[in-house]
């Protein structure tokens, strides 16, 4: 029997814990200060990868952390979480990750975000064994495989094509706390169902027979049908006054990688070109 392994998001390990152990002291006078207890956030932490590992009937684990000295995503774009950058982080936060990366084996790996190591790790035939992604994030559902988001929802096997098409639906939605926005006025909602109904947005000249505007003219949409799901992700961009380049660079942020996604020799990123126009859109890597 396979082992069971599970690849858990370390970086909300880390900051949950830390951030419960973290407490504000007012010592009169109008002066406050933070404190943190190292031990005590050592147990919280240890406390929720037991949980974890007993609740999934595990033998082993694997953390994993985000690289704190940078992110490929930054040079893709630019204002990737740009929006976090003002955020309060708990003052033993980084302390904390260093300690599992010391005592505890962390994965991580120069430029990647924890969720990459998470996806890499899951699809790579290198670890042997059934893998589970443990993690709160609902973009790990971009990963083929098992993942689990809490008791709630339970363990959930995710197929090839359920998670290729929910990077589709992140690329036309996006993802406001991630830091990049997809394709104006297209939700998660509405990016489902487009790519549910594999339709194209082909405009056309309609021109108006009645009321203040008769005579004149505007570009409506017409939904035809298509084969290729890139397709569908363009023509709504198009329809936005975008491109595929935007679409393009939107794909690339959203994409979780996946060991096919990673060049192990030069320990860089493959970034994400659709298949359908993979040779049109390589100069754009």
């Amino acid at each position: 029997m396979n082992k069971r392994i599970l690849l858990i998001d370390a970086d909300v390990v880390a900051y949950e814990a830390a951030s419960s152990v973290e407490q504000a002291t007012d010592w009169g006078d109008g002066f406050w200060t933070w404190h943190t207890d190292e031990n005590e956030t050592r147990r919280v932490c240890m406390n929720q990868i037991d949980k974890y590992m007993s609740t999934l009937k595990a033998d082993e684990y694997k953390l994993c952390l985000t690289d704190s000295e940078g992110n490929f995503r930054f040079n893709v774009l630019p204002t990737y979480k740009g929006n976090r950058k003002s955020l309060k982080r708990p003052i033993i936060l980084q302390h904390i990750k260093q300690w599992m990366i010391d005592d505890l084996g962390a994965y991580w790996r120069e430029g990647l975000e924890g969720d990459d190591c998470m996806g890499i790790l899951a699809t790579s035939k290198s670890l042997k064994g059934e893998k589970i992604i443990v993690s709160i994030d609902k973009d790990m559902k971009t990963i083929p495989g098992l993942f689990y988001r809490n008791e709630e929802a339970g363990l959930v096997e995710i197929s090839q094509e359920e998670a290729d098409r929910f990077h589709l639906i992140q690329t036309l939605a996006g993802d406001v706390t991630d830091g990049y926005e997809g394709c104006p006025d297209i939700g998660m909602e509405r990016a489902a169902k487009a790519l549910e109904a594999m339709t194209i947005l082909v405009p056309y000249e309609h021109t108006l027979s009645r009321g203040p505007r008769k005579g004149q003219s505007e570009t409506r949409y017409e939904e035809v049908p298509t084969d290729d799901p890139w397709e569908v992700v363009v023509s709504r961009y198009q329809a936005a006054g975008l491109g595929e380049s935007e679409a393009l660079t939107q794909s690339r942020v959203a994409r979780i990688l996946r060991a096919s996604d990673y060049n192990f020799k030069t320990k860089e990123p493959i970034l994400w070109t659709p298949k359908s126009t993979r040779t049109e859109t390589l100069n754009l890597q």
